[in-house]
């Protein structure tokens, strides 16, 4: 009976008609909720940007699944952040909020019954509280320090009941949130890789320190030393090259295959590493990105890279590492 029932009310519908004006209405009250902001908003980001402690975000229902996205979002961006259950809340979980947090609550009506007890909490000890809702009027946008509002917009679908264009406003407000936090704190790229290790992100942001050799497995010698000892330290080291020291400790050269091919009928094995090296090669810093390095390669077809700090070697990186870190 109910999937005849299902297919019935199914017919003669257009999805994609549908599926458009869904996403034009949810894109229209982003919209408007840019185009609405103000001053409020400068206001919230002080307040989180001050607490000491943690960004308490909380809702019910599916605000409560938008709350824990923009908890995650925070938390991602160098904000520390954790979701709280306002039901549980009412139950013990208060105690996870303390006087040094501040406190984003998020329900459409402003009226949400579960967040009652939270609302209290934070008002009796004397708690940041930013709203994000639909009504300033509501109890909850009366009682917080900073009420964030969103437009009245519909939400999607005939019968416009089920939270959707509400939700999406909540969702990409908690997002602009984390981004303006994100840059008032600085934020860098080194930061996100410490929080992102892993996954693409972490690949993406993976430095050349990470992943390069160094101390005695680093194939080095002097400029003075004959041939024999470079070919030697080359077999035992097994990069393709060896790197040559000048004064200082400095790198001023670098012997490959190459170089053993293009000098093999000139007495070879009686010449200096100093007369056989290519000079000045192509290096890279340990802070550097993996993917740099992995590009500089690419681009001048060579396997390997000497990693230089102050003209000093300090490790050695190899195509192969950086493929194994998952960079290609």
């Amino acid at each position: 009976m109910n999937q005849s029932r299902a297919k019935t009310g199914t017919t003669g519908h257009n999805g994609l008609k549908t599926a458009v004006s869904v996403l034009k209405l949810e894109a229209s009250a982003l919209g408007q909720l840019a185009a609405g902001l103000g001053s409020e908003i400068d206001q919230a980001l002080d307040l989180l940007f001050a607490a000491t402690g943690r960004v308490i975000v909380s809702g019910m229902g599916k605000s409560g699944h938008i709350a824990n996205k923009i908890a995650a979002t925070l938390a991602s961006t160098g904000t520390p952040a954790q979701f709280v259950h306002p039901a549980e809340a009412s139950h013990g979980d208060l105690g996870m909020i303390t006087n040094k947090d501040a406190v984003i609550a998020l329900s459409n009506s402003g009226e949400t019954t579960e967040l009652a007890d939270l609302i209290t909490f934070t008002r009796r000890w004397s708690i940041p509280l930013i709203a994000i809702t639909g009504r300033k009027e509501s109890s909850l946008g009366q009682a917080a320090d900073v009420a964030l509002v969103l437009p009245k917009a519909d939400e999607a679908g005939t019968l416009g009941l089920a939270p959707t264009t509400s939700t999406t406003m909540m969702l990409a407000l908690g997002d602009a949130l984390a981004v303006a936090l994100l840059e008032r704190r600085g934020f860098s790229a080194e930061d996100f890789h410490q929080l992102h290790p892993g996954g693409k992100l972490g690949q993406r942001l993976l430095r050349v320190a990470e992943i390069m050799h160094k101390g005695s497995e680093l194939p080095l010698i002097p400029a003075s030393a004959p041939m024999s000892q470079a070919l030697i330290e080359m077999t035992t080291k097994t990069f393709g090259c060896v790197g040559v020291i000048g004064p200082g400790d400095t790198l001023t050269g670098i012997i490959t295959d190459g170089d053993l091919r293009r000098h093999m009928g000139d007495n070879l094995l009686n010449q200096k590493a100093g007369d056989v090296m290519t000079k000045a090669p192509r290096t890279i810093r340990p802070q550097a990105l993996a993917a740099e390095a992995l590009n500089i390669m690419n681009e001048k077809s060579i396997t390997a890279l000497f990693v230089v700090e102050e003209s000093k070697p300090v490790g050695i990186v190899r195509l192969h590492d950086c493929l194994k870190a998952g960079l290609a």
